[in-house]
């Protein structure tokens, strides 16, 4: 077993029981207790866990438990959003990564799929995303190849903005995207808080095969200040039931392939 495949066993573990021992890994995963300490340490600074006295606990923000862990807890809107958007990707896909928290829980759900995850010798799928938090969420398995645009942090998202995430943008190729915002209307399109990140949402929108909206139904209506674009800019929305039957209409009229998560 290499470090990348230790790394992604120590959080597996932790995601199932919560807490993790030096001796506990000595014993499941076959190593010294001095390579158990040096990869919780390694974890740690990364954020993906926090340390104590002779193991690791869970880091409650920065590592998400996956849903096959949280059986006794029902699918969030958001969850169920992930879930459909997890269903579009095939394996051996780019896909394009923004930044938020409905991004986020999509490469959560990536990271617990067993075809994905499974041991190979290729890469299972390539991920281009500006928002280092997923980045680094992703980087622990060794099956998925990162690619992060570069640029200035967002401090508010951790979103990276500015020209030289344009410029890295340029000069890739993706087969889908999924772009998070802050609110979408059929006749506005989609909208985010800041406009360095509505510019990294349209480039990194066409420079895919096919861009996709990831919003709850609570940010239908509503208008951000910057605009990302309609159905120039995006094919397709996949929200939660709470769409009503008139707002998903009027998204079909004016282009835009609505996929309710249920």
């Amino acid at each position: 077993m290499n470090r990348a495949e230790r790394l992604t066993a120590i959080l597996d573990l932790l995601a199932e029981h919560d807490r993790v021992d030096v001796d506990d890994l000595v014993g499941r995963l076959a190593i010294s207790p001095a390579t158990a300490r040096r990869d919780l340490d390694l974890l740690a600074e990364q954020q993906l866990l926090t340390r104590t006295r002779g193991g690791a606990v869970g880091h409650s923000v920065s590592y998400d438990l996956p849903r096959r862990y949280r059986p006794d807890q029902p699918a969030s809107p958001k969850e169920r959003i992930a879930r459909a958007a997890s269903a579009l990707i095939p394996r051996g896909a780019v896909v394009g990564l923004c930044g938020g928290t409905t991004s986020t829980a999509i490469a959560s759900l990536l990271t617990s799929r067993a075809d994905l995850t499974e041991p190979s010798t290729g890469v299972s799928l390539t991920i281009v995303t500006n928002a280092v938090n997923i980045a680094v969420q992703l980087a622990v398995r060794p099956q998925f190849k990162v690619v992060v645009t570069g640029g200035v942090v967002h401090p508010r998202s951790y979103e990276l903005v500015g020209p030289y995430s344009d410029l890295m943008l340029r000069e890739v190729s993706l087969d889908l995207a999924f772009l998070g915002v802050n609110g979408i209307d059929p006749a506005i399109g989609a909208t985010v808080h800041d406009e360095g990140e509505a510019r990294i949402n349209r480039l990194m929108a066409a420079r895919s095969d096919r861009a996709i909206v990831v919003a709850e139904s609570s940010k239908i209506g509503h208008r951000a200040f910057a605009n990302v674009g309609g159905a120039d800019t995006f094919s397709t929305l996949i929200t939660d039931e709470g769409i009503t039957a008139t707002q998903s209409r009027a998204f079909t009229e004016a282009g835009i392939d609505v996929i309710v998560a249920t």
